[in-house]
């Protein structure tokens, strides 16, 4: 059984490794973005389940893709690795992904987006294309044209492990002190940005901090609608002020904004794969995502 385990561990590795590289691009490159977000939902990343060969094989991916832009490694070998303790009380090893592209000024935009997911539950497996190969694959697109296109901020991404269990991966980075905290002017986060029938994206934060709504509300990102909201103390469990990373971000007093649609018929199903991702919203998304950060970069100090 163990050497069984250890095959099907490297195969997925070797899968993941022989994949192509993305290209130099002026914008989002929307094909190689969603050519990365159907591998990272692959069967063979197996739900990407936090300490699992999955989560291996979908981190040495990313590592890879980082690498092929020439990112700056805020750690060796881009990983960070943490351990925490589950609900059982038993000790899990996580590992983030860390990269950064150098800006004009030492103060620091940290985009964020997890990687992990549910892994496989009674032979299932919860590939977790929404949730969130979509906000990596598009977590690497971007730090590509930043790349390419030199930020004012400094803009680290980070690849981010065990948010399914508990936002473990933040608050594992917010622990790291090779980032002074009072470096960090903004979290982005993404997390389920590309299932969506109605053609809408949330962005979420400016409840709590008023001064990034009117630079959210310059962008005009037809014909998606890009609404504001879900942020509000009074709305319950429609409030994702504390729903994913920028949770941890929040309570240690950094402004967010989070990205992402509201809950769908695939949320947490084995049904969440790249072939019921819409496709030509999830472009849309990411590039409205982008502008926003382009806006932000430009307008806050």
């Amino acid at each position: 059984m163990q050497r069984y385990s250890n095959f099907i561990a490297l195969f997925i590795i070797a899968l993941f490794i022989a994949l192509p590289t993305t290209a130099q691009i002026d914008r989002l490159d929307s094909e190689y973005m969603l050519d990365d977000l159907r591998r990272l939902s692959h069967d063979a990343a197996q739900g990407r389940r936090t300490g699992t060969p999955g989560a291996e094989a979908a981190r040495r991916f990313i590592v890879g893709q980082m690498k092929d832009v020439r990112a700056k490694s805020l750690n060796k070998g881009f990983l960070h690795p943490f351990t925490f303790k589950n609900r059982a009380g038993e000790e899990v090893e996580g590992v983030n992904v860390i990269g950064y592209v150098r800006g004009q000024e030492e103060t620091a935009f940290v985009i964020t987006a997890h990687y992990d997911h549910l892994g496989v539950r009674d032979s299932l497996i919860y590939n977790g294309a929404d949730d969130n190969a979509s906000g990596v694959a598009a977590l690497l697109a971007m730090m590509e044209y930043f790349k390419a296109n030199r930020p004012r901020h400094t803009l680290v991404f980070a690849a981010l492990d065990g948010e399914e269990m508990g936002l473990q991966g933040a608050k594992a980075f917010l622990e790291d002190d090779r980032i002074p905290l009072e470096n960090i002017v903004l979290n982005i986060n993404m997390d389920m940005i590309s299932m969506n029938d109605k053609n809408e994206l949330y962005v979420a934060g400016t409840h709590h901090y008023p001064n990034l709504k009117p630079i959210i509300e310059k962008i005009d990102p037809q014909p998606l609608n890009l609404k504001i909201g879900h942020d509000s103390p009074d709305l319950g469990n429609d409030d994702w002020t504390l729903q994913s990373d920028h949770g941890a971000f929040h309570r240690k007093g950094i402004p967010f904004l989070y990205f992402g649609v509201e809950d769908h018929a695939h949320y947490h199903k084995p049904t969440d794969v790249f072939e019921n991702v819409n496709q030509e919203f999830y472009v849309r998304a990411a590039h409205a995502i982008l502008d926003c950060i382009l806006a932000l970069d430009t307008s806050l100090n």
